[in-house]
């Protein structure tokens, strides 16, 4: 007896991810992307139509060798991989509670291990060239006014892109004790304060935010109206990055992205001494072994902790060297024309 993974998958997606899991819509859709490209090689390399795929016909051979056209086919990175393995063993636990049958073959999938990775080092912006970046933008230009408050909004808060793209009107609070509420990963809300520069640049984008649709809530949009997307504020950063780097050469090393931006605002709380933990706290982070990393490469920080540790003293004497004199009178024994009697 075989099973039809076609059942499987809709129960997967509509009832366990969001409902019993309650996971957010961008994790759901990246489990749905690494699903799609599984089926479709799989279906690919037994010649079946993707319809008639079984359980059964997605093994252990098939997985990895999914894994290794990704790698190398696809041109992805080991992280890729990593995720989209990560799909695939949640996918299989599911179907090992449903079909206890296939318990054996789920657990040889789900033993698949993540790919080590290399350790990345992270890029951040100094203030004078956050500040370079935030000075190229036009305010008289069609969308300065609205990249001004969304590049300010970025580095006041330090919030991924998907927190920004979700923000609603009725997220902010500019009047007293102004903040604003971002939904985070894992459905994780939080809310971060408003320095009053931003207030002023965001007030002034909403009283000249016009919407296609009235009915938009999104904060942002685009420039025909609608809600921008991640993509959009990905091409705003790299465009006033480039830009900037007309007054800071050292932002061509640094192409810049909402991420960068995010790890820019961690390392200025970071330089003004604030607490690993409320730092963590201001993120959403999760773990507070994510927030470390900020500290691991932070190399003011380490050498101010070096400084507050002396070096063992070197009693040993350096080694004896002649005389600049002797040398010299040494040489002349070289040069016969010196040492000539008349």
């Amino acid at each position: 007896m075989t099973h039809s993974i076609a059942p499987l998958l809709k129960r997967f997606f509509s009832h366990y991810l969001p409902i019993q899991r309650n996971l957010s819509i961008n994790t759901i859709l990246a489990y749905r992307d690494a699903t799609k490209l599984l089926l479709c090689y799989a279906a690919e390399t037994l010649k079946h139509s993707i319809d008639k795929l079984n359980v059964e016909d997605i093994n252990e051979k098939i997985v990895l060798g999914f894994l290794d056209n990704i790698e190398k086919e696809r041109s992805c990175t080991a992280n890729t991989r990593n995720a989209r393995l990560a799909a695939i063993r949640s996918l299989f636990a599911f179907i090992a509670r449903e079909e206890p049958v296939l318990v054996e073959q789920c657990l040889q999938v789900r033993s698949i291990p993540l790919k080590r990775t290399k350790h990345k080092s992270i890029d951040y912006l100094k203030e004078e060239e956050m500040q370079a970046v935030l000075d190229a933008i036009d305010i008289n230009s069609l969308t300065g006014i609205r990249d001004k408050a969304l590049l300010m909004l970025l580095y006041n808060t330090g919030a991924r892109v998907s927190e920004i793209t979700g923000i609603k009107l009725t997220d902010l609070q500019l009047d007293k004790a102004p903040f604003v509420k971002l939904h985070g990963k894992g459905n994780k809300d939080r809310s971060c304060p408003l320095w009053p520069e931003t207030v002023t640049t965001l007030d002034a984008y909403i009283k000249q935010r016009t919407p296609k649709d009235p009915g938009t809530e999104q904060l942002f949009l685009n420039a025909n109206g609608g809600p921008i997307t991640r993509f959009g504020i990905g091409h705003i950063t790299r465009k006033y990055g480039s830009i900037a780097q007309v007054k800071q050469p050292s932002l061509k090393a640094k192409p810049l992205n909402p991420h960068r931006i995010r790890h820019t605002t961690a390392m200025h709380l970071l330089h003004a001494n604030n607490e690993i933990a409320m730092i963590s706290y201001f993120l959403g982070h999760a773990n507070l072994n994510t927030t470390h990393m900020y500290v691991e490469i932070d190399m003011e920080m380490k050498r101010k902790m070096l400084e507050t540790v002396d070096a063992p003293k070197d009693k040993s004497k350096p080694p004896w060297k002649k005389a600049s004199m002797l040398k010299w009178l040494e040489k002349l024994t070289l040069q016969p024309e010196l040492c000539a009697v008349n």
